[in-house]
């Protein structure tokens, strides 16, 4: 008997999986688009909540809809007592990406939708991991501190509130902007591994809890999430603008990494560093140093450089210059990933409705290579 031909791609790279309306990229242009509208035009106009309401409805809210998403989101960011009490037992030396995952899965037990499948109760769960997954992420930097977590604020924005319940002090408007962009630019990126992750466990018709859960666990990889953190021990490791051109020319003549440059999709910038480029230099502008900017803007120009030499378009990736911008709002570095959760969940939870909406079981094939034709040998002639 001989191996049935096939067709592979290592790690289904550039394989279309399913159809879908929620984002879309354009690797060699260097686009990012929600739902129709260019990533350029919602970072510079909108707001994370107008773009949850985008990517959960195919379309930007009118404001009576989007008072109503805020009040829900409102209403919905105050974690179950059982839950805080549950966190508080986890060893104070958690990694946060565990802790998160725990606590979200343990979330579900209190859901008063538990048990129901619909789409509409789908919905609800959506609004409430939303709404508790920045809850979850400031606790845990409150309750490894030995602080008490805060309760949300309910006139404060998404991004301002998690900046309030982590650091304790309501942030300054620059610094709520700043964490507000970074939270639209985050939001969906297509189908990367959590996504995909959580649409292979939705297309099982497990419920969104489940389905969050397993592109938690898929974004704790570091292949996935964690680049950002990298960046910035890097940054921490060089110390000062006088030592990069030494540690960027060693790393690179080593055949070394220089994290967060480079994409494996885009072959130009990728859209969303342009504007995490810009608010690193605001933030540290306003702040009165800029040198976690000029050492990561200094990094980029002689990669850049060397690269264009080898005639290679590698360019600085999402992860560059937000390591440089959430240090300098006060983030300590192994909240990065989870921080990215606090936005991509309303990308997953997306992803997650839309596979619900029309759903099919997500099966894909393997490439065969292991024997054909073995015989059996009884196990003592062996």
């Amino acid at each position: 008997m001989t191996k049935p031909e096939s067709t592979s791609a290592a790690g289904l790279r550039d394989v279309v999986a399913s159809p879908s309306r929620i984002c879309y990229i354009d690797g060699d242009k260097g686009i990012l688009v929600y739902d129709g509208y260019n990533i350029h035009q919602l970072a510079q106009n909108s707001t994370f909540e107008e773009v949850v309401y985008l990517l959960w409805n195919g379309r930007l809210p009118n404001r009576s809809e989007l008072d109503d998403l805020n009040a829900t989101l409102v209403a919905n960011r105050k974690l179950p007592g059982e839950v805080i009490t549950m966190m508080k037992a986890f060893p104070r030396d958690v990694v946060p990406m565990s802790a998160l995952r725990t606590a979200v899965s343990a979330l579900s037990f209190y859901d008063p939708d538990r048990g129901d499948n619909s789409l509409e109760a789908s919905r609800r769960k959506a609004v409430r991991l939303t709404a508790q997954i920045a809850t979850i992420v400031a606790a845990i930097q409150r309750i490894r501190n030995g602080n008490e977590p805060l309760d949300p604020k309910p006139e404060l924005s998404h991004a301002a509130n998690f900046l309030y319940m982590m650091n304790g002090k309501e942030p300054l408007d620059v610094e709520a902007q700043a964490f507000d962009i970074a939270l639209i630019l985050h939001a969906d990126h297509e189908f990367n591994a959590s996504t995909f992750a959580a649409r292979v466990t939705a297309g099982t018709l497990a419920d969104m809890y489940a389905a969050i859960t397993s592109a938690i666990g898929a974004l704790s990889g570091p292949l996935h999430g964690g680049a950002n953190e990298q960046v910035m021990k890097m940054l921490l490791e060089i110390g000062s603008l006088d030592k990069v051109d030494q540690y960027v020319h060693a790393t690179l003549e080593s055949h070394g990494k220089i994290m967060g440059i480079g994409h494996a999709v885009y072959r130009t910038e990728d859209p969303r560093a342009t504007h995490l480029r810009r608010m690193s230099e605001e933030i540290g502008k306003r702040q009165g140093d800029t040198k976690w900017f000029d050492m990561s803007h200094r990094i980029e120009e002689i990669v850049v450089g060397e690269m264009e030499k080898k005639q290679k378009a590698i360019r600085a990736n999402v992860d560059f210059y937000s390591a440089s911008t959430y240090y300098m709002l006060g983030i300590p570095m192994d909240l990065y990933t989870p921080i990215f959760a606090i936005s991509r969940i309303s990308g997953w939870s997306a992803h997650v409705l839309e596979q619900y909406a029309n759903n099919k079981l997500i099966r894909p094939r393997s490439e065969y290579t292991g024997h054909m034709d073995l015989k059996y040998v009884p196990i003592d002639q062996r």
